[in-house]
This record gives C-alpha cells, sequence and structure tokens, in this order.
C-alpha cells in the first residue's frame, strides 16, 4: 500500500470540508492526493446515434467546466501547500469509479465529505460515502 490517499471533491462545502482535511494529513504524513471529481453518468441510456453524439459533447463540457473551475483551483492551492497531488474527472457511478481509483492508485485511505451537491436523490438512494463505507477495500473517511 502506497502513501497516497484519494479524496473525492464536487464543488460542495464538504468536498472543500474533505479536501482541508485531507490536506491536513498528508502535510502531516508526506502523502500524495488523489484529487478525484466524479460527475455522475450512467452508461445506459437507449438514443439515437444523433442523441448520442450531443450526449457525448455535453460529457466532454462537463468534464472541461469540472477541470478548469474545481479540480485545477484546488490542484493549485494544494501544490501552493507543498503537497504532491493528481487530478482525475471521470464520468461514471461515483461509489464504483472512486472505488476503481482507489485500487489502480493503491491509496491507503479514501476521504469524503458526508454530504456533496446530490440532494434529494441521495435521500432515496443513499449517499456516495455510505455506499464507499460498504464497499470500498479501503478505509474511509467521512468529514462532516
Amino acid at each position: 500500500m502506497s502513501n497516497s490517499v484519494l479524496v473525492a471533491i464536487d464543488g460542495s462545502p464538504g468536498g472543500e470540508r474533505a479536501m482541508n482535511y485531507a490536506r491536513e494529513r498528508a502535510k502531516l504524513g508526506g502523502a500524495k492526493l488523489i484529487v478525484a471529481y466524479v460527475i455522475e453518468w450512467s452508461p445506459y441510456s437507449f438514443n439515437t446515434p444523433e442523441e448520442n453524439a450531443e450526449r457525448h459533447m455535453r460529457r466532454e463540457q462537463e468534464i472541461e467546466k469540472a477541470t478548469s473551475s474545481i479540480v485545477q483551483p484546488a490542484s493549485a492551492a494544494l501544490k501552493a501547500d507543498g503537497v504532491e497531488c493528481e487530478t482525475i474527472v471521470q464520468h461514471g457511478p461515483p461509489a464504483e469509479i472512486l472505488i476503481k481509483l482507489a485500487k489502480k492508485h493503491d491509496v491507503a485511505q479514501i476521504v469524503i465529505g458526508r454530504r456533496g451537491q446530490s440532494g434529494i436523490k441521495t435521500l432515496i438512494f443513499g449517499s456516495v460515502a455510505g455506499s464507499l463505507i460498504q464497499t470500498s477495500p479501503v478505509p474511509v473517511v467521512v468529514v462532516p
């Protein structure tokens, strides 16, 4: 297991608190942070070729927006604090993608905010943090 920590951000106050917590832990232990932004996306859709092309364009725009407005500023702040980091923006089911990233990067733990930008859907289907707690192969720190 490496001395890397996966931290999930989403532009919410909870994501910001998770980032701050991970930053302080990384500074104390010299850990590298893997900063991940996962855009919820379902590959299951029955569309025409035209709808698929539009959906692909929208997906690329979402990645660009998340990278420029949330991930790059987080990375810049971490680097300014002397914290080594790598950034990732992906589409997919958030908990599933975060677990894949944790395995791929051999992280020691995952840090996530208790509540992100979801809303009513979370109350009905459950949260990403809750799913990670149930299925993660590494410890999960849920920051209130």
